[in-house]
């Protein structure tokens, strides 16, 4: 049972949409995947803000032609799941951490800054922090003077408080 016209359209118009704001487009095969593991997958997938779903690699192909995405249409072949996210890192991580557990899901290439990647590409893709990790870290930093100045002001007073009490 295969899609009419207008099923077709609203696929291609709504990866279009997700393209048109996206960073990063990862894909994988994902032969023999069991229902529960792509339940799993999913789930993660919303957590972190990436649009995931099987698609047809002809609709794709329409979707990302003239984008800068258009390169990647050569990879498009076999039974794919696409990650297609905002944030530059988050597709390619949620692919690539499930298929570090699951031999199933096999990264293929991916796409980002107009640059085509290969599987080793979208790896290296993922090993970036994301950009909460990255606020996350800034934030330890920037707390650590102030949490170590805030000691050092209690310590001052607990010594002044102490000296008093003294004379």
């Amino acid at each position: 049972m295969g899609l009419n016209l207008d099923d077709k359209k609203a696929v291609v118009a709504e990866v279009s949409a997700q393209v048109a704001n996206a960073q990063t487009i990862a894909v994988a095969e994902y032969r023999g995947i069991a229902v529960g593991d792509l339940t799993t997958l999913r789930a993660k997938a919303r957590e972190s803000g990436v649009y995931l779903r099987v698609l047809k690699n002809t609709l794709v192909r329409r979707a990302i032609a003239d984008t800068p995405f258009a390169d990647l249409a050569d990879q498009l072949t076999g039974p794919l799941i696409y990650g297609i996210s905002e944030d530059p890192v988050a597709a390619a991580k949620v692919l690539n951490d499930f298929a570090k557990g699951n031999d199933k899901l096999v990264l293929k290439a991916g796409s980002y800054a107009g640059k085509t990647l290969d599987k080793a590409g979208v790896q290296a893709l993922a090993s970036i922090p994301s950009r909460e990790e990255l606020l996350a870290t800034l934030l330890g930093v920037m707390q650590a003077p102030v949490s170590g100045f805030a000691g050092a002001l209690a310590a001052l007073a607990k010594k002044r408080e102490e000296e008093g009490v003294a004379a």
